[in-house]
């Protein structure tokens, strides 16, 4: 009887295509509430004085890759190229689960973040985007004379 080499696993192709139709219908998120499966990969919080984001992109040339913020609304965007083979050689690809190309991530910020005070590094595949509080929004003590 004839086996393949790589055997075809019916529920595996089922799943990819499950994310797939998934993932063209995901929506951005927001800090408030988080679509599932994009890329990159979202981890979002804070402190009393900054809001924290990290966004997940290995193998992303940092090049590609652009952090915008207007009008409340923080966007990364960029590019991921895929290391296999492509179309016109003859290596064949059996499985190929990792995502590839253009990606947009948009998140809307709270009223408090003050875009004059953002910084953002990638260190070792992973984009972390500081966004300080404004001054006028931080807690206070009042002195009582």
């Amino acid at each position: 009887m004839y086996r393949s080499l790589f055997p075809r696993d019916v529920f595996a192709e089922m799943d990819r295509l499950q994310r797939e139709m998934q993932q063209a219908f995901d929506l951005s998120p927001t800090i408030r509430g988080f679509a599932r499966n994009g890329f990159p990969a979202l981890n979002v919080g804070g402190t009393p004085r900054t809001i924290e984001i990290y966004a997940f992109a290995p193998g992303v040339d940092p090049a590609s890759l652009e952090v915008d913020l207007e009008k409340g609304l923080l966007t990364i965007s960029g590019e991921r190229k895929s290391p296999l083979p492509d179309a016109d050689s003859k290596a064949t690809v059996h499985i190929n689960e990792r995502f590839e190309g253009r990606f947009r991530r948009v998140l809307t910020l709270p009223d408090d973040a003050d875009p004059d005070a953002v910084d953002a590094r990638l260190r070792d595949g992973v984009l972390h985007v500081t966004i300080q509080r404004r001054a006028s929004a931080q807690p206070r003590r009042i002195t009582i004379h």
